[in-house]
């Protein structure tokens, strides 16, 4: 028996990294379900430890153990599904890319996705990349997320991949740990792969003219090392986050502004809709809380109260 990190996982094969140097095929014994019952299309995710046991006619391997996890990242399979996919697990921080342009991600998918990683303590960078393209009126739009997220206390970078510019101070919050790398497709995810490890030669792909979207060129996650030292885990292009295992009455938790705020609120169990003596309402009023955040959280509160219908 032996004790190995998933650096990919395709749902039914994976590839674990024994002793930090061996890649052994595995498939996986039994099924295995994740702690709380939720239901997974991929027991096994990108970044888990797990332990195998080696054939040695064969030198595959087979999964007899999922070890605990210190937090995973979770998103819904569909709007239809009831099961939920794991995107990544034992993650140390996530960078979360973006653009305005080519294509445009939705705000609401950022803030959807932080809620997210707020729920595991997850520290989020939120990239803004492609500023090479941007006019004015979209730098403007730039610096005003840069604005909005760093007050809220998310770090927050403006970079250009085809300039190389703005990204180099990254490398020292990667060393030695496991980086997720997500966002929508053709944020420029596979080319920052790319510039960190030139070796990899990951493929990367077109935006649509058409479309304004990226093309899924990454199928699976994939953990990749990295020549400083740590792993950056690169996932598939995602185009819809929906919230997983969460009840409207906590989604405020994990807006720090929201949350911060919520603690002057009349009645205790205010979920800041339309409550009296709401003390978010109040600071979204005056401004002290960005509309476009509380549009966020509010959008989110209803999908959810949805279910309950």
């Amino acid at each position: 028996m032996q004790k190995g990190l998933i650096i990919k996982s395709t749902g039914s094969r994976y590839k674990v990294l024994v002793d930090g140097k061996d890649v052994i095929q595995c498939s996986i014994k039994g099924k295995f379900r994740i702690s709380g019952g939720i239901r997974t299309t991929n027991p096994v995710a990108a970044g888990d430890n797990v332990m195998i046991e080696i054939d040695a006619k064969t030198g595959e391997g087979i999964i007899t153990e999922i070890l605990d996890r210190k937090n995973y990242i979770l998103r819904k399979s569909s709007n239809l599904s009831k099961e939920f996919q794991i995107i990544a697990s034992n993650v140390d921080r996530v960078f979360l890319m973006i653009s305005l342009t080519m294509p445009a991600t939705p705000m609401e998918f950022v803030d959807r996705f932080l809620v997210s990683a707020e729920a595991y303590r997850i520290p989020v960078s939120i990239l803004i990349n492609k500023i090479d393209l941007y006019d004015d009126d979209l730098m403007e739009k730039a610096n005003d997320i840069v604005r909005i997220y760093t007050k809220i206390g998310y770090d927050c970078r403006l970079i250009s991949l085809k300039e190389k510019t703005g990204y180099q101070e990254l490398y020292d919050l990667m060393k030695g740990k496991i980086t997720l790398l997500s966002g929508n497709s053709g944020v420029g995810k596979s080319s920052f792969i790319n510039i960190l490890n030139p070796s990899l030669s990951v493929k990367t792909g077109e935006v649509s003219e058409y479309h304004k979207q990226g093309k899924h060129i990454t199928t699976f996650p994939e953990m990749y090392e990295m020549p400083f030292g740590g792993y950056v885990i690169d996932s598939p292009g995602i185009r819809g986050f929906g919230l997983a295992d969460m009840h409207k009455e906590e989604i405020y938790h994990f807006f720090p502004e929201i949350f911060k705020v919520s603690a002057n609120c009349k009645f205790h169990n205010c979920i800041h809709i339309d409550e009296p003596g709401c003390a978010v309402l109040e600071a979204v009023e005056s401004g002290e809380i960005e509309f476009s955040r509380y549009k966020s959280y509010f959008n989110m509160v209803m999908d959810e109260n949805k279910k309950y219908r």
